[in-house]
Parts: structure tokens; sequence; C-alpha cells
């Protein structure tokens, strides 16, 4: 088979992948949000917490049909899938990030033939373009985990402020919940909603924790369970809890500074060996092809990226203090 014969089909295959992926994102986007906020306006439900469980349903085990319902018999035992998805609140399903995952992996291979690369690294390629959008959406969770803990501080000292005047704790979520700003104020909530609806605060509390597994808001909720069983001034304790999250970001801020060096020269050792090869591969191919036609080149190779591997493990573990 010719190699235009390949790349049209290749290509082919990518961009139905994509534009199902991105076809799936847009009815998401519209049909599926339009309808519960008219079911939110209507009383049947409430939005945020229904847009929430239907992510958490969603798992390999219900793909669709076709070859990704394959995948998801395949991959069934992987349940974690649906509370990935809702905490990095995906604006996609299971079944679109599969596609999106598909045709970036093939978009790679395509780009690597077009420029005439070596063969050998095409499966490269698609080892780094595929998990694109699987990235992007930790990336989201990331940056969602990291905002929700800078509002703890904020939302904890609202909730002392509340018991203190002579509201009750579920009186001082739902302050939270209409005075802040997402995430923080989706998931005090659900947690708000799910008091009402006649679960205990201390199991939505927790439930809270599990979908935002957050070491501040572990305390709030171990403080607000204990208080619950022996009694004592919730306020108070809930200031003190306040009191250490601040001063444990000052000291996480010092350490981000003083580590900045560190991460700085960890990115430039990761990224210096494979923009010396793109380098060198345009400026004189030849040389570097020996990598690839020889057996002790393939070696070289394969004991290189096992190398940058064990260097990023490596310098990670250097910066990565914990506080």
């Amino acid at each position: 088979m010719s190699p235009v014969v390949i790349i049209s089909i290749a290509a082919f295959v990518a961009a139905a992948a994509m534009a199902a992926g991105i076809l799936s994102m847009f009815k998401e986007f519209t049909k599926t949000k339009a309808e519960d906020r008219l079911d939110a306006l209507a009383g049947t439900k409430s939005q945020d917490a229904e847009v929430s469980r239907g992510i958490m349903r969603q798992d390999f085990s219900s793909l669709g049909t076709g070859a990704v319902s394959a995948l998801g018999k395949v991959f069934g035992g992987l349940g974690g899938w649906g509370t990935f998805l809702e905490q990095a609140n995906s604006p996609i399903d299971m079944q679109t990030l599969v596609l999106l995952m598909v045709g970036c992996g093939l978009v790679g291979p395509v780009v690597g033939i077009v420029t005439n690369l070596p063969g050998p690294l095409l499966p490269l390629l698609a080892f780094l373009t595929g998990p694109l959008p699987l990235v992007w959406l930790v990336l989201r969770r990331k940056r969602r985990f990291a905002k929700f803990g800078k509002q703890i501080p904020d939302a904890l000292g609202l909730i002392a402020r509340a018991l203190r005047s002579g509201h009750s704790l579920n009186a001082g979520l739902h302050m939270v919940a209409e005075e802040m700003a997402a995430p923080i104020s989706v998931e005090f909530m659900r947690a708000y909603e799910e008091q009402n609806l006649g679960v205990p605060i201390e199991a939505a509390l927790k439930s809270m924790l599990k979908r935002l597994p957050n070491l501040d808001l572990k305390f709030f909720v171990t403080a607000v369970s204990i208080q619950r069983q022996t009694g004592g001034d919730l306020a108070e304790i809930i200031d003190k809890i306040c009191e250490v999250v601040r001063e444990r970001f000052k000291i996480l801020g010092m350490v981000q500074a003083l580590t900045g060096e560190g991460r700085l020269s960890g990115a430039v050792l990761m990224a210096l060996p494979i923009g010396l090869f793109i380098a060198v591969y345009f400026i004189n191919r030849d040389y570097v092809m020996l990598l690839f036609a020889t057996e002790f080149g393939k070696k070289m190779i394969g004991f290189a990226i096992v190398m940058q591997i064990f260097g990023a493990f490596v310098i990670k573990k250097i910066i990565d203090i914990k506080v």
C-alpha cells in the first residue's frame, strides 16, 4: 500500500474521530445543559447536583455502542473515571474523551509521515499526542483543586462568623454557597441540598471531601464530626483551623519561591535533549539516523528515554516539599 493511501486513511479516521468528539461536546453544551436549566427553573431538579450526578455515572461501562462499547466492556473495572470527570468539572463525557484521544493519537503519526520523520518515531508521536485530551482534563482538575484550596480560608471564616451570629451550620453552608464563587459555592450548595433532603450533615460533608480531597477541608469535616459527638464551641474550632490554613499558605508560598530555581532547571534539563535531537535532525539528518539504523543506537535511545523518566522523577522528589 502506498504512503499516500496510508496518510489518507489515517487522516480520514483522525478527522472523523475528532469531529465525532467535537459534535458530542457541542451537544453536551447545548441540548443537555439547556434542558437542565429548564428543569431547574421549573423546580423539578437542581441543576448543579443533577449535572454532577450525571457526570459521576459516566464510566467505561456505559460508553455507548459499537467499538466504544467494546472498549467499555474491556475496561469496565475502571469505575473511578466518573469521579475523575466530576472532580475536573469536565464539559465532556467519557465517550467524547475516548473519541478525542483516538483522533489526537492518529494526528501525530499523520504529521510525522507528512514531515517525513523516521518510522520508529511515529508510534512515539502517537503516544505523545493521544493523551492530550486526558492531560487537559488532569490540568483542569488540578486548577480546580488549587482554586478550591485558596477559597477554603474565606469560606471557613464566613461559616465561623455565621455561627457566632446565631445561625446554624447548615445556614453557614448556604451562605458560602450564595456569597462565594465556584467551585466552592457549587460544592457547598450540593452539601446544603443533600442535608435538606435528609442526609446527615456529617455524611454530606464527607461526600464533599470525597469529591474534593483537600487536607484543609478534611480538618473542617473532622472538626464538625467530633463536635457533633462531643460538643464544644464550633466557631472557635473553625477559627483555629482557619488560622492554621492561612499559616500553611504562607509557608507554601515561601517554599514555592525557594524551589523556583529547581523547577526551572528541571524543565530546561527535560526539554534540552528533545530540542537538541530535533535541531540536529533538521541540520544533519544522516548523523541522527545512525541511532535508528544500528543496534547500539537503538539501545542508546532506549537508555536515554529511561534516564529522562528517572531524572524527572528525581527532580520532582527534590522540589516537591510537603507543607
